[in-house]
């Protein structure tokens, strides 16, 4: 399948590229040739062929969450290097929004 210059224009404007003309020609290339080989993968026939999700056997293992209850002792040796506090003792932090 291969692409015209105005394709290769309009796909680079949704990537927000800047194209020189030598590089729209080598992209008119390069995605042609992209194009031409998932249009070979399509025409494979994969009705015999089980469905996966993954396949290489590995399952995520995840640990169960758990609050640590901390001595007064402790909870002031971490909050001592806390610059900004508030007057409940919790951390101050600037606003992200």
């Amino acid at each position: 399948m291969e692409l015209t210059t105005k394709e290769v224009q309009h796909i680079a404007k949704l990537a927000r590229l800047q194209l020189s003309k030598e590089e729209e020609k080598q992209y008119q290339s390069q995605l042609s040739s992209i194009l031409d080989f998932v249009e070979q993968l399509n025409e494979v026939d994969t009705k015999n062929v089980e469905e996966t999700s993954q396949v290489t056997g590995l399952m995520n293992r995840y640990r169960e969450d758990t609050v640590e209850e901390l001595s007064e002792e402790q909870r002031e040796e971490l909050l001592s290097s806390v610059p900004n506090k508030d007057e409940d003792g919790g951390v101050k932090v600037k606003n992200v929004f």
